[in-house]
């Protein structure tokens, strides 16, 4: 009866996710946005695939940021994610930057399903907030 327990115990508990199971491209919430994460070595990196702005003006600068020399840079395939460290299910220690507001925040990315992502950017613990992404087969 306890190896049927045991058992049933261990099939409820959901598999750890590989390392690559982040890596793919994600429709962000905010302006339809899709993020194109990737490996970058033994950590991950995203890049802005496309957005509902981006795609009304494909040569959107980043008009927002704070270092004044960047702000004519394009933002269709600007890195935004980068610095992760993984540990266990998740990608720790690691940058978001916002082109809403030009600001870089610490972030962690954690799956949640096979098919979404959690994102939690944080100006500092314990001013945080997360975004579910969605997997784009």
């Amino acid at each position: 009866m306890l190896a049927l327990l045991m058992g049933l115990a261990f099939a409820a508990t959901p598999a750890p996710q590989s390392a690559d199971a982040v890596v793919g491209r994600w429709k962000t919430p905010v302006h339809n946005g899709i993020v194109e994460i990737s490996r970058c070595g033994a950590s991950i990196c995203g890049k802005i695939v496309t957005s509902d702005k981006l795609r009304a003006n494909p040569n959107m600068a980043d008009a927002q940021n704070s270092d004044k020399s960047l702000r004519g840079r394009r933002l269709m395939g600007l890195q935004i994610l980068s610095g992760f460290k993984q540990q266990g299910a998740g990608w720790y220690g690691g940058k978001i930057y916002n082109a809403e507001d030009g600001k870089t925040y610490s972030a962690e990315v954690t799956m949640s399903g096979n098919d979404q992502l959690n994102l939690r950017g944080c100006v500092f613990k314990p001013f945080c907030r997360t975004q579910t992404w969605t997997r784009v087969r």
